[in-house]
């Protein structure tokens, strides 16, 4: 959650300096953010601000005058630096308000000689509005999210949420609409920087759990943000419209949550307007939903370390560019279920699969292409510079040569053809005036000037010759004066006061004493002297007008090009997206042919049908580590009796790899939705409309649960969600508690998802006694993970067949882990005496040992279960527990305590109690 900053400022400013007064009043209007005041060359920062810049930057914390008796705490960055120390602050969850100087010194002293210079905030940064680009990771969006709602009724659950989100670095804007139950998934998919909501929603502790968990910023706003009467006017404002019936048919939430987005940019910018594309609706509907805690277990786009190193997004992006991987990072967010448009994304990596040397041509030119929507952003909103305009300059070259090779490579797939259009309809007449314009090496900002090439303006090029001839003339002169005095250290220097002098040390300015009416006097230093010349101020004022004239030409310059380029800006937008899908379609092709993957069938049937199945993860780090990775097929498509998916019960020990062998079958579900080839031999899947995975668990201490808890939640929403359309993944179900209680769980969960869900599903578990429901489910088969045993050893074969395993080998996986010898040894033996003590008892499986899951496995299950109801608790059983409470153990002896427990067992024995 964003921290908000506690400085203190409305302080007594009748005791303060101008200066401190203007300061303090800036900082009253921006209580909660970090104040970078501008002085000069610095960013400054006082009182607990500068306390908490310095501690979160490790910058030195200083003073600077008292304030009611007390020290001033102020620390400071330089300009020039100012992005880095940003990063640092944005990171730490702060926010930071930009206070610029509105006009130069000289401008306040012509209102006084004690006039403080103007100065205004110009910006409020906060995580989801930055655009510099060392702000920003190149591969990833910076999405901003607004989340309003709308009741329905009075029913809790009956809230409709409006979603708006924007990413200001490109222009992204984009709505839609979603519920209690998929508010969560549809925040995951968008994986938000920040997140906008009514500070009235945070006081519900469930939708405040929710707003946590997507690990944003959290910027509480008032309620009257998302004011969804009002909301029409305020969008049609922002983009200059009379009415927003030519975008689309937005909902009511929909326009709530547009008009809280656009009310914080307002509030954020100060009147700046961003870039940002008409907004478009999107439909839950067109992609497969996942949830919050289905994508941190297969680690889509990060590790559950929350690394990108080690997840699916890192194993399959070959992309070149910026853009291309935050393309594919959204696909990968959200995959299709609409094959029409799943087919036309194999189309177009089929394109580049097929024809290699077009595919290496265009990827070569595509590495030279700048992030152009970046650098368009940048400078709509008066933060870029002339490398943004090379920028710009550079991607429209890649872009007509890009074209070219596609036009000439003849007939193209449908999504090809619509990208070739907008780089063929790319504004490259711009682009050739830009690169005319700019210089090879530009500098950064635009005030440092020089960022014009030479031979673009005729009246530059004479007034910088001017102004660098004359700069040789100083240097000659400076060599003519050395000599002529003999003063060899002599130099002719300038500064923002002086303007430009004559130098030199103290003891050897005599000559120039001497001779006054040429050589008069400014300044006297330790050490040296300065002198000016009648000579040298002429030629100074020469220089400074030459500078001066042509710094004034080339923002004419700029100020024109800029002009043009907004006005291009559609146009440029789409030549840049067109660009990433070329990126996305030409390196998952590059992807397919390095890693073997085959393009599926995918449909609308309830098929799911994998020959020859890999992790895409795990199959490139064995290959890295000189092994090789055991695929396995997957049949979960429907029966011909059942005409529904099937259940695959798998059993088998750890360490087998039971984990990996689910994972990596959702994994291939995504990529072919997604548009990716996948890593198998062959691959038909019907559709998967929702997929829910549950492997591994942990503690989620911040919110009161347990392992087993989280669990159950985990497992809760999957049995209230899951459709016949869905893919579900199920790992150890009912091992956070007692034996009994888990597989009474899992039992009744498995036939959930049977008789209820009947959604396809990879079920994995410990508990050999489930597999005697293949016997009473039709659709429900075994299967488990090969092992054989050698010379004592386990030899994990991490291969999937059919059948049930009958032991878990966990003392084996226990020796393998590095416990101790001797707690091994000790495992064996006590092992061996509980598989006797079985056998004595005749006790081959719980499912013999309780009534109540034999009765399950047989066809007379409801019959069973209620005539054990009506029996209750037989006699026998009363009579043994009236003994045992009869005892104290405090009042008894290590021996009556022995003899006690011989009765018992006694007792038991005659009581023929099993």
């Amino acid at each position: 959650m964003t921290k908000q900053n506690t400085a203190k400022a409305s302080v007594d400013t009748s005791k303060v300096t101008p200066m401190m007064a203007q300061y303090i009043e800036i900082k009253t209007a921006n209580p909660d953010s970090l104040l970078f005041y501008r002085m000069g060359d610095f960013y400054e920062l006082f009182f607990e601000d500068a306390e908490i810049a310095s501690q979160t930057l490790g910058i030195t914390l200083t003073k600077r005058g008292k304030h009611q008796g007390n020290d001033i705490p102020m620390c400071g960055v330089p300009v020039h630096a100012a992005d880095d120390y940003l990063q640092k602050l944005i990171g730490a969850g702060h926010r930071v308000a930009v206070c610029e100087q509105t006009e130069n010194p000289a401008e306040a002293k012509k209102r006084g000689a004690k006039a403080v210079v103007r100065r205004d905030v110009v910006r409020l940064v906060t995580p989801g509005t930055l655009t510099e680009e060392r702000l920003l990771d190149a591969r990833a969006n910076n999405y901003l999210v607004a989340v309003s709602r709308l009741k329905a009724g009075s029913a809790k659950e009956n809230c409709l949420y409006g979603l708006a989100w924007i990413d200001m670095s490109t222009g992204t804007f984009r709505l839609c609409e979603t519920d209690d139950v998929n508010l969560g998934a549809d925040l995951a998919r968008i994986s938000p920087t920040e997140l906008i909501v009514a500070d009235s929603l945070l006081q519900e502790a469930d939708l405040r759990a929710i707003f946590e968990g997507t690990k944003a910023a959290l910027s509480p706003v008032p309620r009257a943000f998302f004011d969804s009467a009002t909301a029409n006017d305020r969008l049609a404002t922002f983009f200059g419209v009379k009415t927003l019936d030519g975008f689309a048919a937005f909902t009511r939430p929909e326009l709530a949550a547009a008009a809280g987005i656009i009310a914080y940019i307002d509030k954020t910018q100060l009147g700046e307007r961003p870039p940002l594309d008409r907004p478009q609706r999107e439909s839950a509907k067109g992609q497969m939903l996942i949830d919050p805690a289905t994508r941190m277990s297969l680690e889509l786009t990060r590790t559950m370390s929350g690394e990108r190193r080690g997840s699916v997004l890192a194993a399959i992006d070959r992309t070149v560019t910026g853009a291309g991987s935050r393309l594919l990072a959204s696909r990968l967010a959200g995959p299709l279920t609409d094959t029409r448009q799943i087919q036309e994304r194999y189309d177009s990596l089929d394109f580049f699969a097929q024809d290699t040397m077009l595919r290496d041509d265009v990827r070569a030119l595509l590495k030279e292409a700048p992030d152009m929507s970046r650098a368009l952003s940048r400078l709509t909103v008066g933060r870029g510079g002339p490398r943004d305009m090379q920028a710009i300059a550079t991607a429209l070259a890649s872009a007509r040569e890009i074209s070219g090779l596609i036009a000439s490579a003849g007939q193209s797939p449908k999504e090809i053809k619509e990208v070739l259009a907008a780089l063929q309809n790319a504004p490259h007449q711009l682009g050739e005036e830009l690169g005319k314009a700019i210089a090879e090496e530009p500098p950064l900002l635009k005030r440092d000037g020089g960022f014009v090439a030479v031979g673009y303006n005729q009246q530059l090029d004479e007034i910088k010759a001017l102004r660098d001839q004359s700069r040789k003339v100083i240097a000659k002169m400076q060599a003519d004066l050395s000599e002529e005095l003999s003063i060899r250290s002599l130099k002719i220097k300038h500064n923002n006061v002086l303007g430009w002098f004559i130098e030199a040390p103290t003891a050897q300015c005599e000559p120039m004493k001497e001779n006054a009416e040429r050589f008069i006097h400014r300044q006297t230093m330790a050490g040296a002297m300065r002198f000016t010349t009648t000579e040298l101020a002429e030629l100074e004022s020469k220089i400074a007008s030459a500078g001066e004239r042509s710094l004034a030409i080339e923002m004419e310059i700029f100020d024109r090009l800029l002009e043009q380029i907004i006005q291009a800006g559609s146009a440029l937008k789409l030549a840049a997206q067109a660009l990433a899908i070329i990126d996305v379609s030409s390196s998952l092709a590059v992807l397919a042919e390095a890693e073997n993957y085959v393009r599926p069938v995918v449909d609308e049937t309830l098929a799911f049908h994998i020959e020859g199945g890999r992790h895409p993860v795990v199959e490139q780090a064995l290959r890295k580590a000189g092994e090789a990775f055991v695929a396995n097929n997957a049949e979960l498509g429907p029966l011909k009796e059942a005409g529904l998916g099937q259940i695959w019960l798998i059993t088998g020990p750890n360490m087998a790899g039971k984990s990996t062998y689910l994972r990596q079958n959702a994994l291939i579900a995504v990529l072919a939705q997604v548009g990716c080839f996948v890593p198998a031999e062959k691959a038909h899947i019907g559709i998967v409309d929702r997929l829910f995975s549950r492997v591994g668990a942990a503690d989620d201490l911040a919110r009161g649960r347990s392992t087993f808890m989280v669990e159950m939640v985990e497992t809760a929403a999957i049995l209230n969600q899951a459709t016949e359309r869905s893919l579900v993944i199920l790992d150890e179900i009912g091992r956070g508690t007692a034996t009994y209680d888990g597989l009474s769980i899992a039992w009744s969960a498995i036939e959930h998802l049977h008789d209820k869900n009947r959604s396809r599903a990879l079920f994995a578990t410990h508990y050999h006694e489930m597999t005697v429901l293949s016997e009473k489910l039709e659709r429900l088969d075994n299967a488990t993970v090969s092992v054989r045993e050698w010379k004592g050893e386990v030899v994990f074969l991490h291969e999937i067949v059919k059948g049930a395993a009958d032991r878990s080998y966990g003392i084996q996986v226990a020796k393998l882990a590095g416990l101790p010898a001797s707690v091994v040894k000790r495992a064996n033996v006590l092992l061996k005496m509980l598989e006797k003590q079985n056998k004595d008892d005749k006790k081959t499986s719980v499912a013999e040992e309780l009534p109540l899951f034999a009765a399950f496995a047989t066809d007379s299950a409801a019959d069973d279960l209620a005539t054990i109801e009506e029996d209750g608790t037989p006699e026998q059983y009363s009579a043994l527990l009236e003994q045992i409470d009869s005892l104290d153990p405090d009042d008894m002896t290590p021996k009556q305590a022995l003899e006690a427990l011989y009765q018992l067992k006694l007792a038991r024995k005659q009581s023929n109690i099993d």
